[in-house]
């Protein structure tokens, strides 16, 4: 039978094994760090994390951070990039890709394609000698020398690590762009300050006019998918004749239709779309819509009147990454 002590000194071992390890990250802390570090801080574009399993955990965890301390960041899961969501990706974002053997299939099969869209490459993994970190332009070295797991198959030790690089990179960042206490606040909206972010409006983040992307039930295949790459807002609104938003059509529902129908190309809209989209109204809250959509895993919103005709959209990516989006709560 397991005694108490025993339970108490397998606990301290792996704290000390996990404590070892992120201070062994420190003297390998070097050119690829500064290097990732410029890279972000000199990025015109966004920064996208990505990872699968326990690492995309971790790289969640890194997005918020990032986030919450200056440099606006959000997660891409790339098994749903592949499915559709690649059409966050711009050109000029930075792609932080974590992965702890630098083999994971999901995400090296999105390096050609995040090449093609004009992103650049952030390994961050614990194989720096892996074909993920040889296709970065900037590698951030996670190894370990094994698992806290007796096992040594349970990511412990190497998502500890990552996690703690992740910090430091954000920390780094914070100097350089010389991040302070009262922007700190404006990134954490609380008290008074939770109130003036509950008062902006969706109208204040609305996506209308040229770019707003709309086709009408009888577009073509073909018209869907210029409408989507060109605006690429993610989503396009389907509108009835009379004006009226008849549903909502997404890069992965054009993905599934052409990989599930092989007459895709003679479809139209409104065989493609989804209907009874999730909306917002112009006078609901930027807090309301965002919560919505986290809610029920969506990126982005068709704004609504009160006849059911659509005057635009609100994307979550790009409200969380628009300056004035937070500081207008300061």
């Amino acid at each position: 039978m397991t005694t108490n002590a025993e339970i108490i000194a397998k606990g301290r071992e792996v704290l000390q094994l996990e404590a070892a390890a992120v201070s062994l990250l420190g003297e390998r802390i070097g050119a690829g760090f500064a290097q990732a570090v410029r890279l972000l801080q000199t990025s015109k574009g966004r920064v996208i994390v990505t990872g699968m399993g326990k690492s995309g955990h971790i790289g969640r965890k890194i997005a918020a951070t990032l986030s919450s301390t200056g440099t606006p960041a959000f997660f891409m899961h790339p098994g749903e990039a592949a499915h559709g969501d690649l059409g966050m990706v711009t050109p000029g974002d930075v792609v932080i890709a974590l992965s702890n053997s630098g083999k994971t299939p999901e995400v090296l099969a999105l390096l050609p394609e995040l090449d093609k869209l004009g992103a650049r490459l952030i390994a961050l993994v614990g194989n720096p000698d892996s074909p993920l970190a040889a296709a970065a332009e900037a590698v951030l070295d996670a190894s370990v020398e094994r698992e806290a797991c007796p096992l040594n198959l349970a990511p412990t030790t190497s998502t500890t690590a990552a996690l703690a690089l992740g910090d430091a990179v954000a920390v780094a960042l914070m100097e350089l762009n010389s991040f302070r206490a009262d922007d700190f606040a404006r990134y954490h909206p609380g008290g008074k300050l939770g109130e003036r972010l509950r008062s902006l409006r969706v109208k204040d983040l609305l996506i209308s006019g040229e770019k707003f992307p709309s086709v009408p039930l009888a577009a073509t295949f073909s018209s869907v998918v210029e409408e989507l790459s060109g605006k690429r807002q993610g989503i396009t609104a389907v509108v009835s004749e009379a004006g009226e938003l008849a549903g909502v059509i997404s890069n992965g529902d054009i993905l599934r239709a052409m990989t599930t129908s092989e007459g895709y190309a003679k479809l139209t809209a409104a065989e493609l779309m989804s209907g009874n989209p999730r909306t917002a109204g112009l006078s609901d809250t930027a807090e309301e819509a965002v919560a919505l959509m986290e809610s029920h895993n969506i990126t982005a919103l068709v704004v609504i009147d009160e006849k059911n005709q659509p005057l635009g959209l609100v994307h979550l990516h790009d409200a969380l990454g628009r300056r004035q989006f937070w500081t207008a709560a300061g």
